[in-house]
Formats: structure tokens, sequence, C-alpha cells
């Protein structure tokens, strides 16, 4: 695991805080964390979680993956192409949250497949689902459909899984 840079990711907070103008009571409130323990982040006394460094780039409004190259969880040159990818995945506009969630757990699949796997500190866990979200296929809309082997769903007026060799009606 890479040493966290805890001095460097608390005054990088503490810029962003207010840059977006927000008191530390304020931004602790947002991110669900106490005032005290984001207070000892920002100087540098803490080293936080990939799960609080998530909470409090949501209340930021700035990219988790950011967080975690200031903190040393991600090495920013092995994993620049994973962050720069995660990152605009997170930043659609067009995606509701449930949907980025389940895109990262597939690209994270993909990725474990072919050989480059999560970290080993937990990082990649944290950009998963939140609490209260379940990993679920695609959504409405989508053309492949669960229990059909990724293939497209039946057009409608077309049975699925019928042979030639059963009864069929007739009109009449």
């Amino acid at each position: 695991m890479a040493s966290l840079n805890v001095g460097g990711l608390g005054e990088y907070l503490r810029e962003q805080r207010r840059s977006a103008q927000l008191s530390l009571r304020q931004l602790a409130d947002a991110a669900g964390v106490s005032n005290p323990y984001l207070s000892q982040i920002e100087r540098g006394l803490r080293k936080p979680s990939a799960e609080v460094l998530q909470q409090v780039a949501k209340a930021l409004r700035i990219s988790a993956e950011t967080l975690y190259v200031r903190a040393g969880i991600l090495d920013a040159e092995r994993d620049r192409d994973e962050v720069e990818t995660r990152a605009v995945i997170l930043a659609d506009p067009t995606l509701n949250e449930r949907q980025k969630q389940v895109l990262l757990q597939i690209y994270e699949s993909f990725r474990k497949e072919n050989g480059f796997g999560g970290t080993e500190d937990g990082a990649v866990e944290a950009v998963g689902p939140g609490p209260g979200v379940e990993a679920v296929g695609p959504g409405p809309g989508t053309q492949a459909s669960a229990g059909t082997g990724g293939r497209p769903a039946e057009r409608p007026g077309h049975e699925a899984g019928g042979d030639d060799n059963g009864p069929r009606r007739t009109a009449g």
C-alpha cells in the first residue's frame, strides 16, 4: 500500500472547501463526518479511509479519485488512465448515480479479468455502490436482459424460448 500523504491532502481539501465557500462545519455535515475529524484531516493529523474521502469528494462535488491520488491511495502515474476513465464515467450527466456505480463495477470486473485488478487497500471497493445501492443488471430500456446470456431481449410479439414441437393455438 502506498504511504499516505495526509499533509498535502489536508491542504488540498482546505483549498477545495474554501473555493466552494463552505465552512468546516458545513462540509462535515454534508460529508457525514464529524467536525473535529474533518479538522484533523485538514491539518494532516488523521489518515482518512477511502470511504471518507469519497464522502468528502461528493460533498465538494469533486472527483474521489483526485483525493485518492492526493492521499497516495492511487499512484498517479500507474493509475492515470483508470482514474481518467472513472472520472469521465462519474462526470457523465446523462447517467444517474446507480447507473454510474454499476458501470464502474463492470469496468472494474473487466480490469480484474484482464489482470489489472483493484488496489490492495480497498480503494476500488470504496468507489463501488454506496449504502442502499444494489448492483443489478441493465436498467429499463436496454437490450440485454438477465437470464438471456447477454443476448438481446425478445421483440414484442415473439415468444422467447419456444420451439416448433410444442402445441400451438389456432384461430377458430
